[in-house]
Parts: C-alpha cells; sequence; structure tokens
C-alpha cells in the first residue's frame, strides 16, 4: 500500500494494486499481541507523510496505547488503504509470468492481462520455518506460531513454545494468559531483552539529543548501528560479510521487556535444542539434548522465516529460475529491481540486498522512495 502510495505520485503512470489488506496482520497474528517497534517506526509511510498514527486517531477518535496493541495496528492499516489505495482489487493474483516484453498476470477469476513492471509486496507468510524435526507431525499436534489468531483453543492443554525470539516469548505468555500450561525450549544461551531503560526513556520522551545520535527513528538495530540500518544505501555498499555481520546482529532474537513479569511463570529452558519427536497417541513426545523428555498436548513452533521467493507460488518457475538470486532472496539492483527488468521486490525478499530494515514496516519510506524514483528515472 505504501508503494503504491508513492508510485501513484508520478503523473500518468497507472497503478493496480491487488490483494487484502492487511490479511496476514489479520489472519496470523494473535489477538493480544503488541507491537515491539517504537511509535515512530509503526507508521505506514505516505508520500505526503500525512497518514500518521496521530492522524488516524485524530479522524477516528480512537486512542490506544505504547506499544500499539495488533488490532490497532490492523485498524489503522485499513484506515491507511481506504485513504492511499480505495480503488484497491481484492482478487489474488495466481500467476505471474513473463511474457518477452513484459509480464503476463492471471487473477484467481481467471481474467488475464498484461504489465511492463510489477512489484512483489507480499509479505512473509510464505516463509514460515518449520524445523525438518517437526516434518512428519501433523498440524494438529505442531504448528507454527504465525498459524493461530487465536490462543484461546489451547486453555487447559499442556504446550512446549519452541523459540526464543519475540514470536516465541509473546506466544508462550498469551497462551499462559489463556489458560495453557506452558513451557519454553529456546536454543539461545540467553533470553535477548529490549525495551528496557536505556531504550524506552529514548524511544519515548527523554534524551532526545542522544536518541538523535545513537537510534534512528526506524527503530531497527542496537545504539550506533541503528542509523546505519536506517541507511540502506549504505549497507548495500559494505563487504558482503560486513552486511550478513550486521543483519545478525540487528535482528538478532530477542524479546520485548515488558514481557519478563508476564512469563515469570512459565518455564523457560535456555542452551536446550530438539533432538527428535514422536506422535504419541493424540499427544507429541519431544526429547532435549539434556536427555530430558515432556509428552505434550502440542508444540508450538517460534522459529521464524527464511525467504525463498520460489515459495512464492504466484511466480511462474521459470521466472523464478531467471532472477539471480542468493541463499533463495533475490538479487535487487537499484530501485529495488531484480536481473529481471521490471520486476521488484519489496519487504523481507530485499534484506540480502539492502540490510535488516526491509523487513519491518519501517522500511517502506525507503521502499517507496526509492522504487518511485527508479520508475520516473526508467519508464519503460
Amino acid at each position: 500500500m505504501s508503494a503504491a502510495a508513492h508510485l501513484r505520485t508520478i503523473k500518468g503512470l497507472e497503478v493496480r494494486v491487488f490483494g487484502e489488506p492487511m490479511s496476514f496482520w489479520e489472519r496470523n497474528m494473535p489477538l493480544g499481541m503488541l507491537l515491539r517497534s517504537a511509535w515512530t517506526a509503526t507508521e505506514i509511510a505516505s508520500p505526503g507523510r500525512d497518514l500518521t498514527l496521530e492522524a488516524y486517531q485524530e479522524s477516528s477518535g480512537e486512542r490506544f496505547s505504547k506499544p500499539v496493541p495488533v488490532e490497532n495496528f490492523i485498524r489503522y492499516g485499513q484506515w491507511y488503504q481506504q485513504h492511499a489505495v480505495p480503488d484497491l482489487d481484492r482478487r489474488s493474483v495466481e500467476r505471474v509470468e513473463s511474457d518477452g516484453k513484459g509480464f503476463r498476470l492471471t487473477l484467481a477469476d481467471g481474467e488475464s492481462f498484461t504489465s511492463r513492471r510489477v512489484i512483489v509486496a507480499v509479505g512473509i507468510g510464505a516463509f514460515t520455518w518449520r524445523p525438518p524435526e517437526f516434518a512428519n507431525l501433523p498440524v494438529a499436534l505442531a504448528s507454527h506460531s504465525s498459524e493461530h489468531h487465536d490462543f484461546h483453543r489451547f486453555a487447559g492443554k499442556s504446550i512446549l513454545v519452541v523459540g526464543g525470539g519475540q514470536s516465541a516469548l509473546e506466544s508462550a505468555a498469551l497462551m499462559h494468559e489463556a489458560g495453557a500450561n506452558v513451557e519454553v525450549a529456546a536454543r539461545t544461551q540467553n533470553i535477548h531483552w529490549l525495551q528496557g531503560w536505556a531504550s524506552t526513556t529514548l524511544h519515548y520522551g527523554l534524551g532526545s539529543i542522544i536518541k538523535g545520535l545513537l537510534y534512528a527513528p526506524t527503530d531497527v538495530g542496537p545504539a550506533g548501528l541503528s542509523q546505519l540500518c536506517a541507511r540502506p544505501n549504505l549497507v548495500r555498499l559494505l563487504p558482503r560479510m560486513l552486511q550478513d555481520k550486521l543483519s545478525k546482529r540487528a535482528v538478532q532474537p530477542a524479546g520485548a521487556q515488558w514481557l519478563v513479569p508476564r512469563l515469570k511463570d512459565v518455564p523457560i529452558h535456555l542452551g536446550r535444542t530438539v533432538t527428535s519427536v514422536a506422535q504419541v497417541g493424540e499427544r507429541v513426545t519431544v526429547k532435549l539434548d539434556d536427555r530430558t523428555e515432556r509428552t505434550v498436548d502440542h508444540v508450538l513452533l517460534g522459529t521464524g522465516y527464511r525467504v525463498d521467493i520460489s515459495r512464492y507460488k504466484f511466480l511462474a518457475p521459470d521466472l523464478v529460475a531467471s532472477i539471480n538470486r542468493a541463499n533463495g532472496y533475490p538479487k535487487l539492483r537499484e530501485g529495488m529491481e531484480t536481473s529481471v527488468t521490471g520486476l521488484h521486490f519489496l519487504g523481507a525478499p530485499a534484506v540480502w540486498s539492502l540490510g535488516p530494515l526491509m523487513q519491518f514496516v519501517s522500511g517502506a519510506r525507503y521502499a517507496g522512495k526509492t522504487l518511485t524514483r527508479h520508475v520516473t528515472e526508467n519508464k519503460l
């Protein structure tokens, strides 16, 4: 939506947008979730900077806290769509293939048309990572954290949550609060907690001068590195090894500080890996590397996402094969364009080329600006 809003500032350019607005947030994020990002990094970028969280609150009369509850963010995103892309077409794109001069797109109802450019900005839903140990277990026994909108269905059940990042930890808290018997197993030796005193102070009031020096408003990365992450054009100039180290340091698994009291009654086993799993009737037995085991009703996988654009089923295989890639990521040129002229990727697929900012909401401002500039300068 942000990319479309920016592109529509180009005179004479026809922009069509397809898809369900905020659908992944609405269907795959749990009720009660709070956004970990700071207020400045939660705003969806608009070219006129007028579709802000403050503008939404003023327009709707709705007030919400910091951190922002996911339900409020969803309604904000829907309000953004109504203002920035009111003619959005909710039909899904079933196929994108090259036609020699550009691309042929086929919609769910069979309609097809051609376009000289295609902007892929469909999110991370296709990239959920399910460790191979759980490959043979049915979803009823082991599911990814993104597969649930309401954890109350697990009330009274015994649950093992695998993972040590925000998704795993917040899911554990929400399940515990919904009445489940929860424990967490994570490979990390220590939970990295964010939004402590220093971060909260810098983001939400005091120390504005220090904040400006150490933290970019995009809110991605620790002090100092935050300013580098906010500048993708500089990140892409770094040697590959440094880019990889930057991404790993900036987005390491971590949990929000406000989860600590909510998890005080949830056992967390650190430095542990799963060695085997087995279905036992309608339950599952999980063995850990410390030779302990537990039989639970369900395993929740807070194991994150792994980008591989071949998992976007709407992309024709021969089109994917023609894209220069690295570990599943497209190698992007100026304007977030792939090696296939006219084909662009926004969001998480752009991380390998432009750094960790791209996988967050706050990366939309850079994406919208650079895409618009490139299309303006290189009209097909």
